[in-house]
């Protein structure tokens, strides 16, 4: 073993560090041919990977080496190579599906979970390789793995084995999903063949449905064939040796497929309310199946929804009555959690407004939908009356709130105006809890309302109170020390630039500290988390041109925007990543666009003492740059390449092959 694997890396090496110039050499085509059909026999080299063979795996790369050097040449040449290596390369599929095959069960159950593991990488390795194969083969490829599926299955001469059949799907699969079928002749026979697979192990049956879900995209424009495979699908939902394949195919049909599905709909939901209840997946597969179920009724006629919901819902809702009036326990609250988590997935893709998917700006309003009230707000309403019972006893629990607020950010976005109703009383319930403990989550779902509520008269006042609450609460924090809660900080960060940017005036409340929230965005940029810093950089460039138009921020600016700069340029010389340069950059930019007078003088003043901020400058780099920074009002990209510049030399960096890229 040792032998062949070290006469197979010479091969491997000759071939991949060689492969262009022995292409080149025409006359010699048949001797580096010679050396491709030594390494395509080390690629099918005997024995099942890793148990009784390690060495094909070293291959795989040659084989997208030689495709790349041969679709490299011009037309003409190519031709030429193609006409030879063609056949070589649909023999490397063969040999690939060959090795891909599971050993038998016998076999298989002797395998160690490592081992086990390890084949399934192989096989990752392997879909990998067959996906950029198509590029040379193309259609035909597909043509290629539909006849011997097609002869496998309907011969009557030998029983075929379980593991050839699921080797060739699995190659379907790999191309399937990467690749655009759509256009393939092969894919309707394909969808006929599979119901005649006699599934007989979990192997099989789990490649048959991911095989189905890679071609959801196809069914979408074929639903006549839906009913084709839906059976095997639903089927497949009740075994839980099959929980993710099917899941995973189901919300994949539901997603693309959710218009053509009415007529299905009804065993759709009966089925997976029977998984549900029988807790036959773990909790990702429920949650997915949840999405799968919205996205499935987000299509359906408004009466239809309001009765699925109902009778999907009323168990969790029966439950959660009773768990809100239990004493605390860790198992109720797993309970809580996960019928919580159920919830918010199934709000997250229900929506039943068809208008796009972008919800920026208060201009969107939806398409006209059937009147009456939204079916999800009347069951969001019923859900609100339970949480508020259910924190009346988990106030004070950081994963109950958590899921508390996931309900309704995903339903918020989805929702938007028809939401409008809830607001008042969810302001009111999200202070209650962010007083309690305070959370990021808190944060990002008061964030989410700003944007979408804070600009209708009617809704600001409950916003701005929930505002000043969750500002007072974080200062508060930053007072205690805030480097513990880096998520806390970032999520403050991203609703004070929100709040600046859909709703200056709650800046306009003489109740909000706006100089203490200045200095804490100050200390936040020296966060050692990137995202915290992103988020405080981008406070700053939505606070500094609001200088004019609001009077306690100008003030703040003219007062501490020297010690912001003074943090930008600690940054730029080597206390912050490089990566983050840009944003940095861009406080920069907005200082000398809307504080010009004053960020002429700060500059002067900061980079005067010697040493700052960085000891490899000389006082003729910091003039330059300054006077760079000043003179460039207009073209922000500029600035960035001058703080780039900059920063590099302060970390002694510039003009080294390191930075040679950056």
């Amino acid at each position: 073993m040792e032998t062949s694997h070290g006469i197979c890396r010479i091969a491997v090496a000759l071939g991949e560090n060689h492969s262009r110039a022995l292409l080149d050499q025409v006359e010699h085509w048949q001797s580096f041919l010679a050396l491709v059909n030594m390494i395509m026999f080390c690629t099918g080299i005997p024995g099942h990977y890793p148990v009784n063979e390690t060495t094909s795996s070293l291959t795989l790369t040659f084989w997208y080496t030689l495709q790349d050097d041969i679709l490299s040449f011009e037309a003409e040449k190519q031709a030429v190579y193609q006409q030879v290596y063609r056949p070589v390369y649909f023999q490397l599929v063969d040999v690939l599906l060959h090795k891909a095959q599971f050993p038998s069960d016998e076999e298989y159950g002797f395998w160690s979970s490592d081992e086990k593991e390890q084949f399934r990488i192989y096989r990752v390795d392997i879909s990998d390789t067959l996906m950029y194969v198509y590029e040379m083969l193309g259609a035909e490829l597909l043509s290629n793995l539909y006849d011997k599926l097609g002869r496998l299955l309907t011969s009557s001469e030998e029983p075929y084995s379980w593991q050839h059949t699921e080797a060739l799907l699995y190659g379907f699969q790999s191309i399937a999903e990467t690749i655009d079928v759509n256009y393939s002749d092969v894919v309707p026979g394909l969808i006929g063949l599979i119901p005649r697979i006699s599934i007989s192990n979990v192997q099989l049956a789990d490649t048959v449905m991911f095989t189905i879900g890679a071609l959801s995209e196809w069914l979408a424009d074929h639903p006549v064939m839906i009913n084709s495979v839906l059976p095997l699908v639903l089927h497949a939902l009740g075994n839980p040796e099959l929980s993710v394949s099917s899941v995973s195919t189901l919300k994949k049909i539901c997603r693309e497929c959710k218009y053509d599905l009415p007529p299905y709909a009804a065993n759709i939901v009966a089925v997976s309310q029977d998984v549900l209840m029988k807790q036959i997946h773990k909790t990702s597969q429920c949650m997915w199946l949840m999405q799968a179920l919205g996205f499935l009724l987000s299509a359906l006629q408004v009466e239809e929804i309001l009765k699925n919901l109902h009778s999907l819902i009323s168990p969790y809702i029966q439950q959660l009555e009773k768990l809100a009036e239990e004493i605390p326990n860790p198992s109720n609250k797993l309970a809580i959690v996960h019928i919580l988590g159920l919830l918010s997935n199934l709000f997250t893709t229900l929506d039943i407004s068809h208008h796009e998917d972008d919800h920026e700006g208060p201009e969107l309003r939806k398409l006209p939908v059937p009147q009456g009230p939204n079916p999800v707000v009347v069951v969001l309403q019923q859900v609100f009356q339970l949480i508020q019972k259910v924190l009346s006893k988990w106030l004070n629990d950081a994963q109950v709130v958590e899921a508390v607020c996931a309900i309704f950010e995903k339903s918020v976005k989805t929702l938007l105006d028809d939401f409008a109703p809830m607001v008042p009383q969810l302001c009111e319930m999200l202070g209650r809890m962010y007083s309690t403990i305070p959370q990021a989550s808190a944060l990002d779902l008061t964030r989410q309302l700003v944007h979408i509520f804070a600009h209708e008269p009617a809704h600001f006042p409950p916003i701005e109170a929930l505002f000043l609450l969750v500002t007072s609460v974080t200062l508060t924090l930053f007072q205690q020390g805030p480097r513990d809660h880096p998520d806390i900080v970032d999520s403050f960060m991203q609703l004070l630039a929100q709040a600046l940017k859909r709703k200056p005036d709650l800046f306009l409340c003489e109740r909000l500290d706006v100089k203490a929230v200045f200095q804490c965005a100050v200390l936040a940029l020296k966060f050692p988390e990137a995202p915290t810093v992103k988020a405080s950089c981008g406070f700053f460039t939505e606070l500094l041109p609001r200088c004019g138009e609001v009077e306690s921020v100008g003030k703040v600016v003219q007062e501490d925007g020297r010690m912001l700069l003074i943090a930008v340029l600690e940054a730029i010389g080597g206390q912050a990543s490089r990566s983050l340069m840009d944003c940095f950059a861009d406080i920069l930019f907005a200082l000398n666009k809307h504080c010009f007078s004053l960020l002429s003088m700060w500059i002067k003043e900061a980079l005067q003492p010697p040493g700052f901020p960085s000891a490899r400058l000389s006082p003729e780099q910091k003039d330059t740059f300054s006077q760079q920074i000043l003179r460039e009002r207009v073209n922000k990209r500029r600035v960035k390449e001058m703080v780039k510049e900059f920063t590099l030399l302060c970390r002694g960096l510039h003009g080294t092959d390191y930075t040679a890229d950056y």
